[in-house]
C-alpha cells in the first residue's frame, strides 16, 4: 500500500507538472495584450484586423412596422480575436455618419464593394486597435444603415447603445448581412462609450439606464437634458427645433417618420415653454427613462465654458449629481465653443484619453484616477488641475443699487427702500446692443456697474440673481448677463470654430491603411481682444419663476420675487475692470422672443441681488507650470462641497 501511494502519488505529480508546463508553452503562444510604463502598446495590426458589419435587435418599434428596429453596427477589432484573445470595446454611436460627418473634417464611414467597412471616422480605431481594443461605430437607429426613426433624446435613441452592450454581453441578439446569428464571443464584455455632441449625449442617455457592462463613458460638450438643450426656465432658444433635429438626422423619405416628427412636434410644447412629460423622457438626470441614481460607469466628462450651443449648465448639473451619487469622474473644462480636445490639446487628450480607457476597460493601474479630478483652462495656452469643480467658494451677494444718469451701481450694501429703475421690453435687442457702453443710458436695459476693481475677482460656479420687479403685463422674458469690461486677449469662442484655425499640415496618430489614415490636421487657438466679454447668461419666462411645470400668471402692478440661475462661469475679472449686472427683457441673438406686445420692468433695488460664487484667484494667477492646485485634495473627494451662502453685513470685501 505505501508503494502504491507513492507511484499513484508520483504520478500524479507527473500529471499536473506536464498540464502546467503544456498551460505555459500555450499561455506564451496565445495572443496577449501588450503592457508597458503603465499603458497597453501597438502590438496588433491595424491592417490586418478584422472588420465586420452586424445588425443587432434593438427592444423598439420606432417606425411602427410590426418589427424591431435592427441598429446597423461596423466592427474593427485585432485579428487575433479569432485566435482566443479577448478585448474591450470602445463605442462611439451617432446619428451624422451619413450626412453632416464626424471631426474637425466631417468624416462619413465608407463601405467596400461586399459592403464591409473600410473607413472609420475619427482616430479611435487607427489608434487603439493596435493597443487591444475593438472599436464599434453604431448608427443611432432611424439614421444611415439603422431601421426606425430618430425621437430625439428618448427610448429610441437610447435603444442601440444599450442594445449593442446587452449583445456584447449576451443579452441580445444580434444578425449577420446574411441573417445569420452574430456572436460576440471575441470580447471581454467591458465597454467605453465616446463621443462629442450628439455622440456624447447618447453615452449620457445610456449610461443612466443602468446598463451592465458599460464601465466607462467620455461625452463631450454632451446634452444632458433635452429641454435644457431648448430652452432655459421657460424661454426658448428656438422654434418647433425637436422635429427639425429629427428630419435633419434622418436620410429617410420624408413620409417613412411623418408619425414621429408630429409626435415630436406636439410633444415639446413651444407654446408654453413649459416641462412636461416629453422633456421628463428626455432627462438623463432625473428623467422617467434614464436617472443618474443608476449609473455604473465611470464618467470623464469634457466642455468649454465658451459654448452657446450645448450650454455649460448642461456639464454643471450632471457633475454635481454625479458627486453626490459618488460616482467615479474626471472633467476637462475649456474656455473654446462646441470644440473636440482633439482639436486644441491634442497630445495631451490622446494620452489622457488612452489613459483612462486602459484603467476602466483593461484594469490596468495607470494614475489617472490619482491626478487631480479636474484640468481648467484659464486663459489661451494655459491650463490649472484641481481637484474639484467648482472651487471652493462663497456666494457672496452684490446688490443693485442706483448709479448716476439712470443707470446702475453694484454694491456690498442694499440700495434703500423705494428706489426703483425700470427698462422697456425690445424683442429685437441683442446681446451686443444690450452691453454696449454700459456707462449711457438706454430705456432697453439697466447696466449695474461696480468701479474699476482695486484687485483681481474670479467666482467659480453659477451665479443666481434675484430681483423683485413689477411687471405692467401678465409675462415678460427676462434675460440677466455678467459682463467684464476691459480690454483683454480670450479665446475667441464666439467665432465659427469656437476658438480654433485648422491649418492643411497633420499630426498622426495610430497606423492606417489607404482607406483609412491616422492623419488629422493641425489647429490652434484664435484669440480676439476685446474691451468686454460676457461671463454668464441666463433667462427666466416670468410666467415660470416659481415652476417650470406650472406656470403661474401675473398680476400687472404687482411686484414679486424673481430668482433664476445664470449658465456657470469659471472667470477672473482683472484689476482694473469693471464688473457689471445687465438686466433686459429679450434677447434676441440667444432667444426666441414670445411675448405680443413689449412688458416695462420696474425693478425695486432694495430687494435685488446677485449672488456672486467668489472663489481664491491664486491657483488662476499662477497657471504656469499647468500642474498648480489651488487646494490640495481633500479626503472625502467624492462627497460634493457645493460653494455656501454668505451674506455680508457690511463692506468687508476690498476688490472696489
Amino acid at each position: 500500500m505505501r508503494r502504491s501511494s507513492r507511484l499513484l502519488c508520483a504520478i500524479g505529480i507527473s500529471l499536473v507538472l506536464t498540464a502546467t508546463t503544456g498551460g505555459v508553452a500555450a499561455a506564451r503562444t496565445a495572443p496577449q495584450i501588450n503592457v508597458a510604463n503603465g499603458r497597453t502598446q501597438p502590438v496588433f495590426s491595424y491592417a490586418d484586423a478584422i472588420r465586420e458589419h452586424v445588425n443587432v435587435e434593438t427592444p423598439v418599434d420606432s417606425d411602427g412596422d410590426g418589427r424591431n428596429d435592427l441598429a446597423a453596427v461596423d466592427i474593427v477589432r485585432p485579428k487575433e480575436t479569432d485566435q482566443g484573445l479577448k478585448v474591450p470595446v470602445i463605442m462611439d454611436e451617432s446619428p451624422y455618419y451619413d450626412n453632416v460627418g464626424r471631426g474637425n473634417e466631417s468624416e462619413r464611414k465608407r463601405y467596400d464593394a461586399a459592403g464591409l467597412p473600410v473607413k472609420f471616422p475619427l482616430f479611435y480605431d487607427n489608434y487603439f486597435v493596435p493597443r487591444g481594443y475593438a472599436v464599434l461605430l453604431v448608427d443611432m437607429v432611424g439614421t444611415n444603415k439603422s431601421e426606425g426613426c430618430p425621437d430625439v433624446g428618448a427610448s429610441a435613441d437610447i435603444a442601440a447603445g444599450k442594445a449593442v452592450i446587452d449583445w456584447l454581453n449576451g443579452r441580445a441578439k444580434a444578425y449577420n448581412p446574411d441573417g445569420s446569428p452574430a456572436t460576440a464571443s471575441w470580447t471581454t464584455g467591458k465597454v467605453g462609450m465616446v463621443g462629442k455632441s450628439y455622440d456624447g449625449t447618447l453615452p449620457n442617455a445610456v449610461a443612466a439606464t443602468g446598463v451592465q457592462g458599460l464601465e466607462t463613458i467620455v461625452p463631450i460638450s454632451a446634452i444632458t437634458s433635452w429641454y435644457r438643450y431648448t430652452r432655459m426656465n421657460g424661454v426658448l432658444y428656438t422654434d418647433d427645433y425637436m422635429p427639425f433635429l429629427a428630419d435633419r438626422i434622418d436620410t429617410d423619405p420624408p413620409a417613412k417618420c411623418a408619425a414621429m416628427l408630429q409626435r415630436l412636434h406636439e410633444g415639446q410644447d413651444d407654446a408654453t415653454g413649459d416641462y412636461n412629460a416629453f422633456w421628463d423622457e428626455r432627462n438623463y438626470i432625473s428623467g422617467s427613462l434614464a436617472d443618474v441614481s443608476k449609473i455604473r460607469a465611470s464618467v470623464f466628462a469634457v466642455h468649454g465654458l465658451g459654448e452657446l450651443n450645448v450650454k455649460a449648465d448642461h456639464f454643471s448639473t450632471y457633475w454635481q449629481a454625479l458627486a453626490r451619487r459618488g460616482v467615479p469622474r474626471k472633467l476637462w473644462l475649456s474656455q473654446y465653443g462646441h470644440v473636440d480636445p482633439f482639436d486644441y490639446r491634442r497630445e495631451d487628450w490622446i494620452d489622457t484619453l488612452h489613459a483612462w480607457f486602459d484603467r476602466w476597460l483593461h484594469k490596468i493601474d495607470t494614475g489617472v484616477t490619482k491626478e487631480p479630478r479636474v484640468d481648467l483652462q484659464v486663459a489661451p495656452g494655459q491650463w490649472v488641475k484641481q481637484a474639484e469643480w467648482p472651487s471652493r467658494s462663497l456666494n457672496v451677494p452684490l446688490w443693485l443699487r442706483p448709479g448716476q444718469d439712470g443707470q446702475g451701481s453694484l454694491g456690498l450694501l442694499p440700495a434703500g427702500k423705494g428706489k426703483t429703475l425700470s427698462f422697456v421690453d425690445d424683442p429685437t435687442q441683442t446681446e451686443d446692443r444690450m452691453v454696449s457702453d454700459p456707462t449711457a443710458a438706454s430705456p432697453n436695459r439697466l447696466a449695474f456697474l461696480t468701479p474699476p476693481l482695486k484687485r483681481a475677482v474670479r467666482f467659480s460656479g453659477t451665479p443666481k440673481v434675484d430681483i423683485r420687479a413689477r411687471l405692467d403685463r401678465p409675462d415678460a422674458n427676462l434675460t440677466a448677463l455678467v459682463v467684464d469690461y476691459g480690454e483683454d486677449d480670450r479665446v475667441d469662442h464666439y467665432a465659427a470654430a469656437g476658438g480654433i484655425r485648422t491649418f492643411t499640415e497633420e499630426s498622426c496618430h495610430g497606423e492606417s491603411t489607404a482607406d483609412d489614415d491616422a492623419c488629422y490636421r493641425l489647429t490652434e487657438t484664435v484669440t480676439a481682444r476685446r474691451p468686454v466679454e460676457i461671463v454668464a447668461r441666463g433667462w427666466l419666462d416670468a410666467h415660470n419663476r416659481r415652476s417650470l411645470t406650472t406656470p403661474e400668471t401675473l398680476t400687472p402692478g404687482k411686484a414679486y420675487q424673481f430668482t433664476w440661475d445664470t449658465l456657470p462661469a469659471d472667470y477672473v475679472v482683472k484689476p482694473g475692470h469693471r464688473l457689471a449686472v445687465i438686466l433686459a427683457g429679450s434677447d434676441a441673438g440667444e432667444t426666441f422672443p414670445d411675448q405680443p406686445a413689449p412688458a416695462t420692468v420696474t425693478v425695486e433695488l432694495a430687494s435685488s441681488r446677485i449672488w456672486l460664487p467668489l472663489t481664491a484667484v491664486s491657483a488662476v494667477q499662477e497657471a504656469d507650470p499647468p500642474t498648480t492646485m489651488d487646494f490640495a485634495p481633500a479626503p472625502e473627494q467624492d462627497k460634493w462641497r457645493g460653494p455656501v451662502d454668505v451674506v455680508l453685513p457690511k463692506p468687508s470685501r476690498d476688490f472696489f
